[in-house]
């Protein structure tokens, strides 16, 4: 059954799911680049002999498109990527950039420099395909929805996993044993920063308290860790006096506020404050300046670059680069430690909780561009010091002189450490998803950035883009805390769709209306977040927010709130009036005039007895999670009204479901917002499982995994891919049941099963346990048929050194005819011709030697050569091809089969047509028996509404929408007036109309005795999914072959033709039968039988060998027989050691145990054997 299909289908849906990893390489190619070349800074070479220096820095980079010439084929066209797939080859463009040289105060001399060819993203901005419609992406041989978002690297599809980050510029409060490791003195709380430069890079800066009530701030340079105390940061920042510090921490505390809702300071502030500056007299530091010269004097030797400055200037330096490198002005900077001050002595007092960093709230996500571009940025410093050095040292080699002012000499010794290197390095850093890296990026892992996108189904492929993973470095921890579902994540990432087994709960995938913010507007144009802060500072200055400077104001918290923005404290609003600020943020939030961005995040932390830190957190950064809602409080039309609202602020909102009534919520605190619907909660996949609600929990958990393991129509250009492996369903169908996601994503481009007549029977024997009885003829007639294709790449220029490499083509022996019928002419085989095991496919030919080697077909099944592609440079001198095997695979005893409710099971039986039940009314043949003791315990009562609903279905000739919790949505828009009708009861008057059972149920007849079945039989069309674990890739069965080496025992490893380990539960399971023989059997007899020659006298294993065998000199007469060989005379062991051959026995033994004896002696211990004939 096909769906109705329109002319051109709405793409925009799928490509909302891609978008955020196009933008973010998008913006790293438009902008980032060009930011990230400013901030690096210039390098300066010094020679000592003429006084002369010379500055290096860079500028204007530029990332091309790639280029034809990559492609070996010259013909003219663009290089689109489905030619570098195909090729095995990278999608690169070359990234160009101008090194400027300046000597002294000469002028700037810029010199182009060629940094290599660079990744690019298909459909990027730099890519071919970039605003191709349907049409042209068909021509370009690429799917009508192809969406990008992925590399091309070596051929294969490489897509950069989504990472969890602490969220960018917000001082989380943490408790952890790893803080009071620190130092001695040390407590277990922090106050903790991640602050984001410019350029993206980032500096994590942490707050720590000690026990005495002071605080240490932390900073990370060159991998060490430096520790100062917070009263000389405060007062090297800005020129400030002790009082102004005293008065800026304890503005919170007041003996009458204590016991307040809100209260956030106790009277052990005061205390603190003055230890804090005890402190600092303590080192005999008072003014601005000296302090300066106290960071100056401790950090010079650590600063690159600025060694033989003054203190003052390495002190600006160190609170330039790494104290809160998101702010540019030191006033900001003391706002801002200040604030994280009064923040940490809440923490310790116990007047606020923790915030807890495995929240969602607390979080944001690592993008392609922005892993791209703080990774380039370290090369690239790398690159230049490296430059330095080599530089440095060609001065002070004194063999030769070298003239700093000579660019092209200059530009000679830098070519030395090549810059197209460092194009190569991100791309190995994509191919492998590993960053090699000395300061580790202020990234929690060094692996697991890059994963395959592997396109084994279309959801599969989907999913890769949807994830997001908690961090390599979580997996191996023993706590479950970091996996479980939080109610912060409700609405951005799915409860249902994550892995059972080990990367449960730290997988986990966006729901299908969760969107990541972006650099770039709804129009396109990248935005200035400057001027977007700016506007979003006056709003609230005139709306009743007081700026911190100058400091007149001396209340604080919880008379009035701090106002972050972005990490910025820009001053605060009195507690009375924050809720109406909070309401005309959202207000114009929403108006399309103001400019207020849409995606705002406006957390605004209530006053509370003992919760979380109070005050007004707003966020207007990219790579920040958000998902729509509509706001009720605001009257407008449906569509006006929708608000991107982040998990910070969702915490603290009242937002209503359709199903969820009033939420158990007081008249005081009603809803202001409401969902948009309940699906909104799952992920894509998630939202495929038709009437899922129905559902018990964990099944819909292993669909979500099935669904992804399906056997599908992989791809609509199959015809032009060249994967290395490829499952594909020759015959799908599209589902008569499906959700309305299963349509606005268009997942009938790529059908994942088959509509089968399931009948509900415990049928023979053949059904227990999960297992499935399939019709026979219906699988002759092609349900469920597929193939695997597997694309074998054949280079000649790589298998051969360079002298060799033009010797060698694809040519057919002359010589040996009987490679003819497989073998062309062109030494590649014909198309469709079938190869068996051990049989050649293709013929190399050497001309040096004039040898040809043919090339065998591994492997124990035979194959179909589906198509053989030739890399067209030189037509008559072929040297790289692709020969894709087709695998035929229809479904035999043993397949896995699977519902779309985590029913899965395996044919157990391919059963006849005639011998299988058929209904006395419509004589139908169910295609697929499963058991009934499937459903109780699992509880999956969508199959069964299923069945139903497509047997009403494909009577009507209609599709039946199946979308999870619509009888909850109708409830709501239907008001109150009627009773709702159920599902079963809408479904079954739909059978009843048709003259079939209310309940679905048939009565059958015995295909083999014919007589009726004793009860009536739940029969219907259930959507199945074949899955890609086939016996014929599994089975692993020998009799005899190789063993190892060393031990004489069978190999392991199913390609190797090994066998099957039995092992110690295996032995135990046999003792425990008491099977004591065959126990024998199969660790002896048939592993490493082995009959050895032991000497009785000095009970040894090692010391007998045979006699050197005496040969009598015969000579040979020409034209004569030879000389008939004497009767052999019998072997004689003799013991080297007892120098005789009486007492040898020859004992039956495991050959390992010799080579036990073996390894002992080799440790100088001796292993005998006491022989004896009687057995006890």
């Amino acid at each position: 059954m096909a769906a109705s299909s329109k002319a051109t289908p709405d793409l925009e849906p799928l490509r909302e799911l891609f978008r955020h990893h196009i933008e973010s390489f998008d913006y790293m190619a438009d902008k980032g680049l060009e930011i990230l070349f400013e901030s690096i800074k210039e390098v300066q070479v010094d020679d000592s002999f003429t006084n002369q220096k010379l500055r290096i820095w860079l500028a204007e980079p530029k990332l091309s498109q790639p280029d034809r010439k990559l492609l070996s084929d010259n013909m003219e066209y663009k290089p689109f990527p489905y030619k570098f797939r195909q090729a095995k080859i990278s999608y690169t463009g070359s990234l160009m950039a101008k090194v400027y040289f300046q000597l002294d105060n000469g002028p700037s001399i810029p010199r182009n420099f060629d940094f290599g060819q660079f990744p690019i993203m298909v459909k990027s901005k730099r890519c071919y395909l970039r605003d191709a419609e349907p049409q042209d992406l068909i021509s370009c041989k690429e799917e009508s929805s192809e969406m990008g978002g992925y590399f091309v690297l070596n051929g294969l599809e490489r897509v950069v996993r989504l990472l969890i980050l602490p969220k960018r510029n917000y001082p989380m409060s943490m408790v952890r044993n790893s803080f009071s490791d620190r130092r001695e003195g040390y407590t277990d709380k922090a106050v903790v920063i991640r602050c984001e430069r410019k350029d993206q890079s980032s500096v994590t800066v942490k707050l720590y308290y000690l026990h005495n009530g002071s605080a240490r701030l932390g900073f990370w340079i060159q991998g060490r860790e430096y520790l100062l105390p917070v009263g000389i940061v405060l007062k090297a920042l800005i020129e400030v006096n002790d009082r102004e510090i005293f008065e800026r921490l304890t503005c919170c505390c007041s003996e009458r506020d204590e016991r307040e809702k809100g209260a956030v300071a106790t009277q052990l502030v005061r205390e603190r404050a003055k230890i804090i500056l005890d402190e600092v007299r303590d080192l005999s530091l008072v003014t601005h300046l000296q302090c300066l010269k106290h960071i100056g004097e401790h950090f010079q030797p650590v600063m690159d670059g600025i060694e033989n400055e003054s203190y003052s200037v390495v002190a600006n330096d160190v609170l330039k680069e790494y104290i809160f490198v998101h702010l540019d002005n030191n006033y900001k900077k003391f706002d801002l430690l200040i604030f994280m001050l009064q923040k940490l002595f809440s923490l310790v007092d116990q007047t606020s909780v923790p915030d807890n960093p495995d929240s969602l709230q607390n979080q944001e996500v690592l993008l392609p561009g922005h892993l791209i571009t703080i990774y380039l940025k370290e090369k690239l410093e790398d690159w230049l010091r490296k430059g330095k050095k080599l530089l440095e040292d060609e001065i002070n080699n004194k063999s030769k002189y070298f003239d700093l002012g000579n660019v092209e000499h200059v530009k000679k010794v830098l070519d030395r450490n090549p810059a197209k290197q460092i194009s190569s390095t991100v791309e190995n850093m994509l191919k492998t998803g590993r960053l090699a890296t000395r300061t580790g990026l202020d990234l929690q892992q060094r692996a697991g950035f890059t994963v395959q996108a592997e396109r084994l189904n279309f959801l599969r492929f989907l999913s890769h883009f949807r994830a997001v993973h908690r961090g390599a470095s979580f997996a191996g921890l023993r706590t479950t805390t970091v996996r479980k579902l939080l109610p912060e994540s409700w609405g951005f990432l799915c409860p249902v769709h994550t892995p059972d087994g080990e990367p449960c709960g730290l997988l986990n995938h966006m729901t299908k209306n969760c969107r990541i913010t972006s650099y770039f507007d709804s129009q396109g144009d990248i935005r200035d977040f400057e001027k977007i802060r700016n506007n979003v500072v006056d709003f609230l200055t005139n709306f009743g927010v007081t700026p911190l400077w100058p400091y007149l104001d001396k209340r604080g918290t919880p008379a009035v709130l701090s106002v972050l923005l972005d990490g910025h404290v820009v001053g605060f609003v009195p507690s009375s009036e924050v809720e109406n600020v909070v309401a005309e943020l959202r207000r114009f939030k929403l108006s399309a005039t103001s400019k207020i961005p849409g995606d705002l995040e406006v957390g605004y932390v209530p006053l509370s007895f003992g919760g979380a830190y109070p005050g007004l957190y707003l966020f207007t950064s990219p790579g920040r999670f958000v998902r729509p809602v509509r706001n009720i409080s605001i009257h407008s039309e449906k569509s006006q009204n929708i608000e991107l609202i982040g998990p910070f602020e969702q915490v603290f909102m009242e937002i209503s479901c359709p199903d969820g009534e009033d939420g158990g919520r007081k008249n005081a605190s009603p809803a202001t917002h409401e969902e948009i619907h309940p699906t909104g909660m799952l992920s894509v996949v998630a939202n495929l499982t038709p009437w899922s609600e129905h559902n018990q929990s964990p099944r819909n958990m292993y669909q979500c995994q099935m669904a992804k393991q399906t056997m599908a129509f992989s791809s609509q250009a199959i015809k032009f891919r060249a994967d290395q492996k490829l499952y594909h369903l020759q015959t799908p169908q599209s589902p008569i049941v499906r959700t309305s996601a299963y349509t606005s994503y268009g997942i009938d481009e790529y059908p994942t099963g088959t509509n089968a007549i399931v009948a509900v029977l415990a049928y023979t024997g053949y059904d227990m346990e999960d297992a499935m009885i399939l019709n026979k003829s219906s699988v002759e007639r092609g349900m469920c048929h597929g193939q695997i294709y597997q694309t074998e790449s054949i280079d000649l220029s790589d298998q051969s050194n360079r002298s060799e490499r033009s010797q060698r083509i694809f040519r057919r022996s002359n010589i040996d005819k009987s490679m003819h019928s497989l073998i062309d002419s062109d030494g590649l085989p014909y198309v469709g011709q079938m190869i068996q095991p051990n049989e050649p496919y293709c013929c190399i030919y050497d001309e040096v030697t004039s040898s040809t080697r043919p090339n065998k077909r591994k492997g124990s099944e035979p194959v179909i050569v589906d198509y053989v592609a030739v890399d067209g440079k030189n037509k008559n001198r072929l040297q790289k091809v692709n020969i894709r095997f087709r695998h035929p695979r229809n479904p035999v005893i043993g397949d896995k089969f699977s519902s779309r409710h985590g029913q899965k099971g395996v044919c157990s039986q391919l059963w006849p047509d005639i011998d299988m039940p058929f209904s006395g009314v419509s004589g139908m043949r169910p295609d697929l028996i499963i058991n009934p003791h499937a459903f109780p315990s699992r509880m999956t009562i969508a199959m069964l509404l299923e069945s139903i609903a497509a047997k009403g279905g494909s009577l009507n000739g209609k599709f039946v929408d199946a979308t999870p919790f619509a009888s909850s949505v109708k409830k709501t828009e239907g008001g109150t007036g009627s009773k709702p009708v159920l599902l079963v009861e809408e479904l079954g008057e739909i059978l009843k109309e048709k003259g079939f059972n209310y309940h679905g149920v048939e009565v059958l007849y015995s295909g083999v005795y014919g007589t009726e079945l004793t009860c009536e039989i739940f029969i219907g069309p259930v959507y199945y999914q074949r899955l890609r674990h086939m016996v014929s890739d599994k089975f692993q069965v020998r009799s005899t072959g190789k063993v190892d080496n060393i031990t004489h025992q069978p190999i392991k490893g199913r390609k190797s033709g090994g066998g099957i380990r039995f092992g110690e539960m295996e032995r135990d399971s046999l003792l425990a039968h008491g099977a004591a023989y065959l126990l024998h059997d199969r660790l002896h007899t048939c592993s490493d039988y082995h009959i050895a020659d032991v000497c009785s006298v000095c009970k040894s294993i090692l010391t007998t060998s045979f006699p050197p065998q005496q040969r009598r000199a015969t000579r040979e007469i020409v034209g004569l027989p030879p000389v008939r060989a004497l009767k052999k005379a019998p072997k004689k062991v003799t013991c080297l050691a007892c120098q005789t051959s009486r007492g040898m026995e020859k004992v039956p033994m495991p050959y390992v145990l010799r080579y036990l004896a073996a390894e002992l002696a080799a440790m100088n211990i001796k292993m005998t054997f006491q022989l004896n004939n009687e057995f006890k």
